[in-house]
């Protein structure tokens, strides 16, 4: 068992030196603080944080209401500054701390795609396309610094959920006065094709599902995060509304997605609260919990018509036409994939646009793989997918290992880790049949999730001591 954990902490990096590791970095000893001196003297960077939570502000303000242009150059303006903060840094301890597993494997998965870049057969569409993959990156790095500031973290979370209460009241408008479809959406053969699919400010129903995922899973969890009766009822309303959006889009990525974030959520919350219950309740709290939900979800499949024909409809294979769309495009997709098996053609959707008309179906034109996995496989080959799962399973070790910390605690903040893990599987989820994952609507959520569990890391070796400080603190 102690051979196994040992494996576990390497290979999740839970107990790499990172301290040690940048102390002797030649190249974060010069980059670090190659402008700390300017930072004496200028206001601006004395209010950096401030001022990069502000930048932060405006993507997610603006991310569902404007056109990918702006969001491109406020990504941008994101990225400047970050640079601009990181040279002006002082090299003390805080700093260094600062940089988690996470971003290592970020790093990693960026040098992937900088290789695949190199041999693409394509190299200047996945050269284009490589400058906007890193510009998400470096929105990541950003998020992950100002996000350690729980002020700033409350701000930047508070700020979505009303910003996606908006875009979920305009969505349920659409649904009470009628909408009128921007795409064909549904199987024109099914009885459900002339049933309103809302969109909101998106343009996308799948989109939207993917969009107000999160808002779903924080606003429940803001329940019990917030204090107040106020914010506890406000919380209440985000989630009923947030909800019904989404189950009103008829996205069946959004569902599956919606299905395991909540189930993924719910039994971390029994987790959580497990400490304080009788015996009984520990032990069958979790699947009387489940086991109602999914009750619940049976129900509704059985009852109500829109719901059944939508579910039902998953596993019609070829003879649904948003399933043989996929099945389709797929096939052209895999023998992308055994072609160029080991880096793939090159990141983004240009590079996969000039590729796969080489491969497509006739008639079955397509912008992306329509699966996560499948479109990182075939943008970095097989080498891009492990690095990018090993990202995936070192992001959840670390939001496992911090949300223990504050649940033996008792702090609130655990509540937020509990959401961004449900959000984060949700997510993977609906990416397992939908790329909306790399629209920027969505793409930038799912960067400020990850952000969100790097924010809270601290070294495996100062766990102890560091929740010895906090528990001082909270009493």
């Amino acid at each position: 068992m102690f051979f196994m954990n040992l494996v576990w902490q390497r290979f999740t990096l839970s107990s790499f030196p990172l301290k040690e590791y940048l102390a002797t970095s030649y190249v974060h000893r010069f980059l670090v603080g190659l402008l700390s001196s300017w930072r004496q003297t200028s206001v601006l960077i004395q209010w950096g944080d401030a001022t990069a939570a502000a930048l932060l502000s405006l993507v997610y303000a603006l991310a569902p209401f404007t056109s990918s242009t702006l969001i491109g150059l406020l990504l941008v303006a994101c990225v400047a500054f970050w640079l601009l903060l990181t040279l002006s840094d002082e090299a003390t301890p805080a700093n260094v701390s600062s940089v988690t597993p996470i971003h290592l494997l970020v790093l990693l998965y960026w040098g992937v795609a900088a290789i695949a870049t190199a041999l693409s057969p394509v190299k200047k569409a996945a050269l284009n396309d490589l400058g906007t993959l890193t510009l998400y990156l470096l929105l990541f790095a950003l998020c992950a610094r100002i996000l350690r500031s729980p002020r700033l973290r409350s701000w930047i979370i508070i700020l979505y959920l009303h910003v996606s209460l908006i875009v979920s009241v305009y969505g349920l408008r659409q649904w009470f006065f009628g909408a009128t479809a921007l795409a064909t959406w549904v199987d024109p053969e099914s009885p459900l094709s002339k049933t309103t699919r809302v969109y909101s400010y998106l343009g996308n129903p799948n989109l939207l599902a993917g969009y107000l995922l999160p808002a779903v899973i924080f606003s429940l969890v803001a329940i019990f995060a917030w204090q107040s009766w106020i914010k506890k009822a406000l919380a209440l309303t985000m989630l009923i509304v947030n909800t019904a959006c989404l189950i009103l889009t008829f996205s069946r990525g959004g569902w599956i997605g919606l299905v395991v974030a909540i189930l993924a959520v719910m039994a971390l919350l029994v987790y959580w609260k497990s400490v304080e219950m009788p015996r009984f309740w520990r032990t069958w709290s979790l699947p009387i919990v489940l086991g109602g939900l999914i009750g619940i979800l049976l129900l509704a499949v059985i009852f109500v018509e829109p719901v059944r024909l939508r579910v039902f409809s998953i596993f019609a294979d070829r003879q649904d036409s948003s399933n043989n769309f996929r099945r389709n495009v797929w096939d052209a997709v895999f023998e992308m994939i055994r072609d160029r098996p080991i880096f793939g053609i090159g990141p983004g959707h240009n590079s996969f646009n000039q590729v796969y008309p080489l491969y497509q179906r006739p008639r079955y034109t397509a912008l992306s793989a329509y699966s996560i996995l499948f479109e990182v496989t075939v943008e970095t080959g097989f080498v891009g997918l492990a690095c990018f799962l090993w990202l995936i399973i070192v992001t959840f070790n670390t939001a496992f290992i911090q949300m223990r910390r504050l649940r033996r605690l008792r702090s609130v903040e655990g509540f937020w880790l509990i959401g961004a893990i449900a959000i984060l599987l949700g997510m993977l989820a609906h990416g397992t049949v939908d790329t909306v994952w790399y629209r920027p609507e969505v793409n930038t959520l799912w960067w400020l999730i990850v952000a969100l569990i790097a924010s809270y890391w601290t070294p495996l070796a100062q766990n102890q001591t560091n929740s010895s400080n906090l528990e001082s603190t909270v009493n």
